[in-house]
């Protein structure tokens, strides 16, 4: 066994390692648990998540012991990074890896819970949702400022950013979903839009997002809207034809 405790948490180590040793009959299911499976359980007077990871085949097996990092580590130490960075994450706990002779048998991810109010899905599935525009500016600004600190969060996508209105006007937002990031001195064009290019197939978005951009980093906002239309566009056309795929593939379900 492996596993690192945030040093603000070490008194309640115990209750953290009950946690997941219990794991599979005590907590609250939390999302539908198709993939990877999310509790939640009450520590002292926190609501914590626990995130346990979908056992590996076997190649990654032997490569999560032997040559790279498991999702649960990286998700641990990249929340860590980001809170030192300035960004917004739910805060980490704890990790732990459980090993046998051949290799990582399950790993866990224990980060504080947070509600919101909603995510980036919600302004792509509700067009008129309260405060549109503004809260689709300001994400924007949070995504241009992640670039700026040279940090490519792979996941950027609809439900991995969670948004909280803070006051008036304000939204603070968290990044979930941690486990795929790059850390860079700096962050080319091609790669900040590339960034951005799985967040919605709506083009008015895309251009409301290619607007503020434009304000933030004094970039052409034709340009950028032309690159990252073309990148959503080439994405959701690749997403369309890998979904028909994976339907011909299992035609008898």
């Amino acid at each position: 066994m492996k596993y690192d405790i945030n040093i603000a948490f070490k008194t309640s180590t115990t209750e953290v390692f009950s946690f997941i040793k219990n794991f599979n009959i005590e907590g609250v299911l939390f999302g539908d648990g198709k993939r990877n499976v999310i509790k939640l359980f009450e520590l002292n007077d926190k609501t914590i998540n626990i995130k346990s990871f979908k056992i590996p085949n076997l190649i990654n097996k032997i490569a999560y012991r032997y040559f790279r990092k498991s999702k649960a580590r990286r998700s641990f130490e990249y929340a860590t990074l980001l809170l030192e960075k300035g960004i917004g994450t739910p805060q980490p706990i704890a990790y732990l890896e459980n090993y046998n002779w051949l290799g990582l048998k399950d790993s866990y991810y224990v980060s504080e819970h947070l509600s919101c109010d909603l995510t980036y899905r919600e302004l792509v599935e509700i067009p008129d949702y309260p405060d549109h525009e503004n809260i689709l500016r300001q994400f924007t600004q949070f995504s241009y400022h992640l670039h700026q600190k040279g940090i490519e969060f792979k996941d950027h996508s609809p439900g991995n950013t969670l948004i909280r209105k803070s006051t008036e006007g304000h939204y603070k937002f968290f990044l979930v979903d941690l486990n795929r990031m790059n850390f860079h001195e700096q962050m080319s064009f091609e790669l900040r839009m590339k960034n951005l290019c799985r967040l919605t197939p709506v083009k008015e978005m895309v251009a409301v997002m290619s607007n503020e951009y434009a304000k933030l980093s004094g970039e052409s906002e034709k340009m950028i809207f032309d690159t990252l239309w073309k990148l959503t566009s080439d994405f959701q056309e690749k997403f369309a034809r890998k979904k028909r795929l994976k339907k011909q593939l299992k035609f008898w379900k």
